[in-house]
């Protein structure tokens, strides 16, 4: 075998991902799973390998798609997965639409009907789920997840590690004053974001607030 292409993350998403990565696949290279914390030999059909196993299965090159969701932990295993030379491939659905001057880091999913339209800037293992759009001027940050049918409209800053959920809406920006979503922030699932998010804080609702604990 000379090529193996390692999905890490046998969960939903990586389950997910998958099928694309078996279809862009190129004669004489196989799929596997990699997850340290599932001890079934084969997951959907295709066989599931602890690191170790990956590290010392024989290949002449090897490359790995970290469908992992916890960007933290996204961000350790691409250190890990550098560290002993493996390549970071990128997954991008046939669906998928990538229109004009748009960039993208290593270690993308982009998953199916993601867009992505103009003058667009993403950076490392950007995560896209189903039917998720980023349209003009948008600059997004290492390590970000959307979940499916995030809607980022367009001149809106995304910093690294933040979080999208299902169905969220990002209000568009202006030039030279977009709107900010910091570091390590979390959108909640349907919320409707209308002004900036401080970094690590978790905003809610319609309009999106601070999410706050409330007394029993």
């Amino acid at each position: 075998m000379t090529f193996l292409v390692g999905v890490y993350g046998a969960s939903g998403f990586g389950r997910e991902v998958m099928p694309y990565v078996r279809l862009g696949l190129a004669d004489g290279a196989k799929a596997v799973f990699i997850d340290d914390a599932n001890d079934a030999e084969y997951v959907n059909g295709i066989t599931c390998l602890r690191w170790e196993e990956f590290v010392g299965a024989p290949a002449s090159r090897k490359a790995v798609c970290i469908a992992v969701a916890n960007s933290v932990l996204r961000e350790d295993l691409a250190t890990k997965c550098q560290a002993e030379g493996f390549e970071s491939t990128s997954v991008i659905a046939d669906t998928a639409v990538i229109m004009d001057q748009v960039t993208i880091g290593e270690g993308a999913i982009l998953a199916s009907f993601v867009t992505l339209t103009s003058n667009i800037c993403i950076g490392r293992h950007f995560h896209a789920n189903l039917y998720s759009y980023v349209a003009h001027d948008c600059i997004i940050g290492d390590f970000v997840t959307f979940a499916p049918a995030v809607r980022c409209n367009g001149n809106i800053v995304i910093e690294d590690h933040a979080y999208i959920g299902t169905g969220a809406v990002l209000k568009q920006g202006r030039p030279g004053a977009p709107l900010v979503i910091g570091r390590g922030a979390v959108v909640g699932m349907g919320a409707v974001v209308t002004k900036n998010v401080p970094p690590g804080v978790t905003v809610v609702g319609n309009p999106a607030r601070p999410l706050t604990k409330t007394r029993a």
